[in-house]
């Protein structure tokens, strides 16, 4: 057993089915064939392949839980909660962010685009063809929704009429990239509150719109972006308003939006952690200090043990969330308020086991190049991105009626 992972338990059979750890195993593999080995390569050059996008496609990851007629695949919250875990532990955030950007950009699609927009968008970015990313946050705010600033003006009639959007987005994951951009717009201006949003499809290659890449502390091989749309001129056809094709429809989707985005970043949080946790127990095991294994000090047993509880604690949270999800166990506010404090929970756990890792690892935890030195520098981003850890407390506190 010295060399055994403390992390192999067989699976919780009330949680996950012999389908879901099958495509746990072909998940994982993928992650170890295709973006572990070059984690640290695609992050100094700030980007990777966009080949790598098909590669998902083929598998099934990038359709999953999307309707088969757009080319998806049906799929429960346990089969994104595996996808995110088996994807994190290559250690490299910024590929999963931006491989992954179309779970937030096309969900709103699905939900309120037209039967033509969405036979249009969906199946390309489906197929790893066409790169889908959502922008909702501006340079004014991102958590506080309801007091976005662009807007979009609503001019001409019949099959001309059209939206000309003016403002600003940033911190837009796959915004250099992306093809397809839902963005969240005010088409109300007389409403300064929720009931004045609404969100637009607008294409990548829209004249008016200007993109400007952001340098980050973590997630470098994620293109971050600056948009700024100046007088863009999209296709009121490209309104996501429901079947009555209204505006104002906005708000809401991007709530719904972000229970499911946080519940992955919570996953993606206890894969970070246990990546973290497994190579510093790695190397404790191999380096030898004042004559024996650094892993048979006391002091450096006890840290290992204290990041495998907290990756086993969020783990369970996060699991036990999937379920309840998914088999709608539970009144919806306290479910979106356990969504919150899971996504506090895991990233925390990703906090403290990053640190210690870096720790354990001394001096090699500070070179460039080890997923413990990537991951420490990804943390804040994941602690902040999705909701606040602030934010999150606050919303939970509302939804739990304290």
């Amino acid at each position: 057993m010295s060399n055994a992972s403390p992390f192999d338990l067989p699976p919780a059979p009330h949680h996950f089915s012999p389908e879901h750890e099958a495509f746990r195993a072909t998940v994982r593999s993928f992650a170890e064939r295709e973006i572990a080995p070059f984690a640290a390569e695609w992050d100094e050059a700030g980007t990777f392949p966009r080949s790598l996008y098909a590669k998902a496609a083929a598998l099934g990851l990038l359709g999953m839980g999307y309707p088969e007629e757009y080319g998806g695949t049906p799929a429960d919250p346990m089969f994104s909660v595996i996808a995110a875990e088996e994807l994190a532990r290559a250690g490299t955030g910024g590929v999963q962010a931006s491989l992954g950007s179309l779970h937030i950009g096309l969900p709103p699609v699905i939900a309120l685009g037209s039967p033509a927009l969405k036979a249009r968008i969906v199946p390309p970015v489906l197929r790893g063809e066409k790169i889908a990313a959502l922008a909702i946050t501006e340079p004014g705010g991102g958590s506080d929704v309801a007091a976005l600033r662009t807007t979009a003006r609503r001019q001409g009639v019949g099959g001309g009429a059209h939206y000309v959007v003016d403002g600003e987005k940033t911190f837009i994951t796959s915004g250099l990239r992306a093809d397809f951009i839902t963005v969240a717009v005010r088409t109300d201006p007389a409403s300064r509150g929720a009931a004045g949003i609404s969100l637009l499809l607008v294409e990548g290659d829209t004249p008016g719109l200007e993109r400007t890449e952001l340098k980050k502390t973590g997630w470098w091989a994620s293109d971050t972006a600056h948009l700024r749309f100046d007088g863009c001129r999209v296709p009121a056809t490209n309104l996501l308003g429901g079947p009555d094709e209204a505006e104002g429809q906005g708000f809401r989707a991007i709530m719904r939006n972000f229970n499911h985005e946080r519940l992955v970043m919570a996953a993606s949080a206890v894969g970070y952690a246990q990546a973290c946790t497994e190579e510093a127990l790695a190397w404790a095991r191999e380096r030898r200090t004042f004559g024996r294994a650094l892993a048979e000090h006391q002091v450096i047993r006890h840290k290992l043990v204290d990041m495998v509880q907290r990756v086993e604690v969020a783990r369970e949270f996060v699991h036990a969330l999937a379920w309840r999800l998914m088999h709608g166990a539970g009144d919806e506010a306290l479910l979106v308020a356990r969504t919150g404090m899971a996504k506090i929970q895991a990233t925390q756990a990703m906090e403290f086991c990053a640190r210690e890792a870096v720790q354990i690892l001394g001096g090699m935890g500070y070179m460039r190049g080890t997923k413990s030195e990537r991951l420490y520098r990804e943390v804040k981003v994941m602690v902040i991105g999705g909701g606040s850890e602030e934010i999150l407390k606050d919303l939970a506190a509302r939804q739990l009626g304290l």
